[in-house]
């Protein structure tokens, strides 16, 4: 789980302008963060299912806005994908 503080970092690196804290953008990245703390969490806990569909749905919920991204602005999800490392 990201602290608040953390958060806010991961916003401030990916926002569009001072204000935007849901874009799709910050969502992605947000997102990407759970998930590979989540995926160190499960290599350690190899029987934790609970945690392992909360992954699952994190994962599709990102493909799905880097599709959304794709489909709207295709420069900007490049961009994305590429800054953090997808």
């Amino acid at each position: 789980m990201l602290t608040t503080e953390e958060k806010l970092e991961i916003i401030k690196k990916y926002n569009i302008h001072e204000t935007d804290t849901g874009s799709a953008e910050v969502q992605v990245a947000l997102l990407t963060e759970e998930i590979q703390r989540l995926l160190e969490h499960l290599k350690e806990n190899k029987k934790d299912q609970h945690s392992r569909r909360g992954l699952l749905k994190m994962v599709s919920k990102r493909r799905k806005l880097l599709k959304y991204l794709e489909n709207k602005d295709e420069k900007k999800h490049k961009e994305l994908v590429k800054k953090l490392g997808l």
